[in-house]
């Protein structure tokens, strides 16, 4: 049995780090792996991503993160990428990892991802050049995400995303505020992959519901904080794809 624990838009603040470390040690004896759905940070200040590495640095089980948009905010993404990846955490963009648990290879694909909406009220690469930059970004966001997919070959496969790939874990936003939380183009990235993706994680939908699924079947959850209402999830994987993800606590 392969149990991920999981949660995102944590928003840490400087000097937290010392109070949220104990909350999170429990992980390691609860979980095979930790997965970090971006919005690890508040505002992207260094000082932040230092109480983050005081967080989860050097943790007892392997930890996977994407970035989100806030810790994009001060543009220090790449040096937090780098004090996160210093400590033992893995950093995804557009990238995979395979770990090896309880006997079986966990593949995890990721990508911060980007907005644009979904199917039949989404941007398009047309008009001005600001939205077709727009839009062109989405896509290509997407595009990493789907080779990072395609690129493992494990027993179980997670897509983790910050920006959500399907509307149905969005319900309980604003409407107008869908286009800005996630694009169909992540979810059309998840469903390319010639081996069934096991589950899709993502956060960022705040005011949004935990369960969702891509129009292949995968089984999308979203973490973000508020919404999982714990420190963090846990999901016990299916050991084949007839099976459901189920959670723990």
């Amino acid at each position: 049995m392969v149990v991920i624990a999981a949660v995102g838009d944590l928003h840490i603040r400087a000097g937290t780090g010392p109070r949220l470390r104990p909350v999170f040690e429990g992980a390691a004896a609860a979980a095979d792996v930790l997965l970090l759905a971006g919005d690890l940070t508040n505002d992207g200040e260094i000082t932040q991503a230092d109480a983050v590495c005081e967080v989860f640095g050097s943790l007892d089980l392997p930890i996977v993160a994407v970035l989100g948009n806030h810790d994009y905010d001060a543009g220090e993404q790449g040096r937090i990428t780098g004090m996160l990846t210093g400590v033992g955490i893995t950093v995804l963009e557009g990238s995979a990892v395979t770990i090896r648990a309880s006997g079986t290879t966990i593949g995890i694909a990721g990508a911060k991802g980007f907005a644009g909406g979904f199917t039949g009220r989404s941007a398009e690469i047309f008009g001005e050049d600001e939205m077709k930059a727009f839009a062109r970004h989405g896509q290509q966001t997407a595009r990493t995400l789907a080779q990072a997919v395609n690129s493992l070959d494990t027993e179980l496969t997670i897509a983790l995303t910050h920006y959500a790939p399907v509307p149905g874990t969005l319900a309980g936003e604003s409407l107008e505020l869908f286009p800005f939380l996630g694009s169909h183009h992540l979810a059309a990235a998840i469903d390319s992959s010639t081996s069934r993706v096991t589950l899709a994680v993502h956060g960022h939908a705040h005011y949004g519901c935990e369960l969702g699924t891509t129009p292949g079947g995968t089984p999308v959850r979203n973490v973000a904080r508020p919404v999982i209402s714990v420190p963090y999830a846990l999901y016990r994987l299916p050991a084949d794809s007839g099976a459901d993800v189920v959670r723990l606590g």
